[in-house]
């Protein structure tokens, strides 16, 4: 978890300088803005707590293996976030953008909390890459997903 508070606060400063037009700016018409991209990690950080809860009370228990989630950084592999995931064309300041994601972060923290002392390794959440992924194992995913997103950050902020 150290990590991936780490990535966030990263994440946090690297657009910390931007204005809200420069994060809100389309480089290009099929690719993100910077603030679609800090909006697509909120929205997934936020339903992926939510379906973790429940796969964590309801789920049955099973035998799921570690996958290979270190792999996600890998920017040459594109991957099409699926609908849920996808961030709106609305304008969105960088303080209310911040404050989505401190709510969505404090969830995983909770999350975290709740689980602790329970076997997490015999419930899994299916991803679209890598199958089925333990409950252990997505808890660092976001973490490693957000560091994905920081070098696509990086790219746009070179083109603004």
């Amino acid at each position: 978890m150290k990590e991936t508070i780490q990535t966030r606060e990263e994440l946090l400063e690297i657009v910390d300088q931007l204005t809200d037009d420069q994060l809100n700016k389309k480089v290009q018409n099929e690719k993100w803005s910077i603030m679609q991209v800090l909006e697509h990690l909120y929205l997934m950080e936020s339903k992926l707590v939510k379906l973790m809860t429940r796969t964590f009370n309801e789920a049955p228990t099973e035998v799921i293996p570690d996958k290979p989630i270190h792999l996600a950084t890998d920017r040459t592999r594109k991957v099409i976030s699926p609908p849920y995931f996808e961030p709106t064309d609305q304008f969105i300041s960088k303080v209310e953008m911040k404050e989505k994601l401190k709510q969505s972060r404090n969830s995983l923290l909770e999350f975290v909390e709740l689980s602790k002392g329970h076997n997490l390794e015999d419930k899994g959440m299916p991803h679209p890459i890598f199958g089925q992924i333990n409950l252990k194992q997505w808890i660092p995913f976001i973490g490693i997903h957000e560091k994905r997103h920081i070098e696509q950050i990086r790219e746009l902020k070179e083109e603004i």
